[in-house]
């Protein structure tokens, strides 16, 4: 009996005779190919038939098995569809509630945002007259050394003015008592 080899993207090689590949002529050719074979070894038509029949029970049960098969495989891929979906759809929910809780920390901290924004207005004014104080008592400061400067260089005149006028008076009385 000839085989054929199938191959289908989901599922691995799988060897079919010739009767499954034709449903219809499947009878026919068992019985053919089974009456040849006995004939050839000298068998009697009463082997024959009871072969017959045993080759089609054989391929009915071959059959059965396969659609169940079938069947069994549609069933898992369906319930697979199905877990697939009831994952999907909880991933979906938790999400959702992720979102939800997102949007509502969001509100919260712009609601916060803007009462912040609010008060400025009171800090930065007091930081604002802080920092002029401070800016009017560092110009203070300055405007007291640059005169403090000032009277420090006249005395610093005078005071080579004097050495001057202690030398000059020096050289008189020196001359004076010669």
């Amino acid at each position: 009996m000839s085989s054929l080899l199938s191959q289908n993207k989901d599922e691995p090689f799988i060897r079919k005779s010739l009767s499954d590949s034709c449903p219809a002529s499947s009878a026919a050719n068992t019985r053919s190919l089974r009456h040849e074979r006995p004939s050839r070894l000298g068998s009697s038509d009463v082997s024959n038939d009871t072969s017959t029949n045993h080759a089609e029970s054989y391929f009915l049960q071959r059959e059965s098995r396969l659609s169940a098969k079938k069947k069994a495989e549609e069933e898992k891929m369906n319930s697979d569809y199905k877990k697939m979906y009831e994952k999907a759809l909880a991933t979906k929910q938790r999400l959702k509630s992720r979102l939800e809780t997102s949007k509502q920390d969001l509100a919260t901290v712009q609601n916060q945002l803007q009462t912040a924004q609010g008060k400025p207005d009171d800090c930065t004014s007091k930081m604002l007259e802080a920092e002029k104080k401070e800016s009017w008592s560092l110009k203070k400061r300055i405007s007291d050394m640059e005169e403090q400067l000032k009277v420090k260089a006249e005395l610093k005149l005078e005071n080579q003015r004097l050495k001057d006028e202690n030398g000059a008076l020096i050289r008189v009385i020196t001359k004076l008592s010669k």
